[in-house]
């Protein structure tokens, strides 16, 4: 296993400037590059070391560095090792290539980062509403959105919602039990 990731490195930052890599134990090696490189590089593990499966992409906000990062992770089969190709996009302005043309389930968690983080991807076809629906405001996936500020705004002081029961007072009535102590800081 370790001279295939060796060999993999090597090939890799012969191929590509400005890579850096972390080996690490077992079958995972994670790869950080510029976002321009990012359609590149995927395509080269895809076609040339055999990484055929994306197995998932992932977002990470770095709010106190004003950054996302986007993690593309991939999948050889035969070599049975794990990549994670690592970028970093700024939060202000966030634009990413996009890859659905070389994975077509990208386009999914493409469509899901967009709507949830705010990042663009140039070129993505979809429509912009993906899960929410009518949204406005921050996507709710960012850091410094307000989850139990938009709750209370949008479901608990709606008209019509005067004799609402908490969910937690609801069971309790039912079920005649005591709300542990470390829950009832969310109870109202």
């Amino acid at each position: 296993m370790e001279n295939i990731k060796a060999d993999l490195i090597s090939k890799i930052k012969s191929t590509f400037e400005n890579v850096t890599e972390k080996d690490h134990d077992g079958n995972r090696l994670d790869f950080y590059v510029n976002k321009k490189i990012i359609p590149s590089i995927l395509t080269h593990f895809k076609v040339n070391e055999g990484f055929i499966h994306l197995s998932h992409i992932s977002c990470v906000d770095w709010l106190e560095e004003g950054e996302f990062e986007i993690i593309y992770i991939l999948w050889s089969p035969k070599d049975k090792i794990k990549v994670f190709v690592r970028t970093r996009v700024e939060r202000e302005n966030p634009v990413m290539p996009n890859i659905d043309m070389i994975w077509r389930q990208a386009n999914t968690y493409e469509r899901e980062m967009r709507e949830m983080f705010g990042i663009e991807f140039e070129g993505l076809v979809g429509e912009k509403e993906f899960v929410l629906e009518d949204w406005e405001g921050m996507p709710p996936m960012r850091r410094d959105f307000d989850t139990e500020a938009y709750a209370d705004e949008t479901f608990w002081h709606r008209p019509g919602r005067e004799d609402a029961m908490d969910v937690r007072e609801a069971i309790i009535e039912r079920s005649r039990e005591e709300i542990p102590d470390f829950a009832k800081k969310y109870s109202r």
